[in-house]
């Protein structure tokens, strides 16, 4: 009896061996076995961000010129064609007279010293563009009938459209930038204003003066860009950062609590750019690591780990 017991005792010590042993391998495997997410993070900074609102606007010449006729006559030579650059002062036409068509050289056989031709020329009034031609060689015209249309290079401009409920942003961008769609950025400054709102679209024109040196066509769409709101050191992250729900109303950051955790942060979004968002609240450190590549997708306590 007293070996029985004496083996007893010497086995149930084993056994609780055996047991804690055996409860702990597999909390250890369970461990090892969650996935590591392989994630890129970054810091919290302080900088300026702004919102802006883009609208579009057109290429406009506001100053033509219209060469005209200067006598009854016939054309009898014309110098220009369309899309021709023209200096200040070229000749553009010259007209003759039906009556000096008609008789020719005859009054000058008759005396030398009349000097008589019957041709006028006509020259521009300013330098520009030939938008259009409206009579060639040998067409007969009247006095004051329109020969060809000038635009004045100089007086190129961008028509912009805005809403009238955006009308107080006028007053925050009275210099602004003009993007081409061959990526040309162009600065702009509000010259003035047309006292009408389109009736049915409720919008008012804005004239955008820009700087003459580049050639660009009349009616070619370009796309404004109007500061909406400008908040000063901002805590900014960039846009791949902070996440959201499918209805976005909530909104979150992963933080990385060691080197190989990362947290669910809520967060309140403020203004965004196209790279950057505002975060109001929480309050961040700068030595806080976000998750910027990586975090859609995983859990609250996910385990991860940090590439370069």
């Amino acid at each position: 009896m007293n070996t029985y017991l004496k083996s007893i005792f010497t086995i149930f010590p084993c056994l609780l061996i055996l047991s804690a042993c055996s409860s702990s391998n597999p909390t250890e495997a369970t461990d090892a076995s969650l996935p590591v997410t392989p994630v890129q993070v970054t810091n919290i900074r302080d900088s300026s961000l702004a919102e802006y609102v883009e609208l579009s606007a057109v290429s406009a010449y506001l100053e033509k010129s219209f060469v005209k006729a200067n006598i009854n006559g016939y054309v009898e030579g014309a110098n220009v064609r369309t899309g021709q650059q023209v200096a200040s002062r070229q000749l553009l036409f010259s007209l003759v007279t039906k009556e000096a068509r008609s008789i020719g050289n005859t009054v000058n056989k008759l005396d030398p010293g009349f000097n008589f031709s019957g041709v006028s020329t006509i020259r521009a009034d300013q330098a520009g563009v030939i938008v259009q031609v409206n009579h060639q060689k040998g067409d007969y015209v009247q006095d004051g009938e329109p020969l060809a249309t000038i635009s004045n290079r100089n007086s190129l401009v961008f028509l912009l459209d805005l809403p009238y409920e955006l009308n107080p942003m006028i007053n925050r961008n009275r210099t602004l930038e003009i993007l081409l769609s061959d990526g040309t950025k162009l600065n702009g400054s509000v010259s003035g204003t047309m006292p009408a709102v389109d009736s049915v679209a409720q919008t008012q024109r804005y004239i955008l003066k820009v700087a003459a040196g580049k050639e660009i066509p009349e009616g070619l769409i370009a796309r404004v860009r109007l500061m909406k709101t400008n908040h000063v050191q901002a805590q900014i992250l960039p846009k791949l950062a902070v996440l959201s729900n499918e209805t976005e109303d909530e909104f979150w950051v992963m933080k990385m609590i060691n080197d190989s955790t990362a947290v669910k942060i809520k967060v309140k979004k403020g203004i965004e750019s196209n790279t950057s968002t505002e975060v109001l609240a929480p309050r961040f450190s700068k030595t806080d690591r976000i998750i910027t590549i990586g975090n859609y997708g995983i859990a609250d306590t996910a385990r991860v780990k940090i590439q370069k």
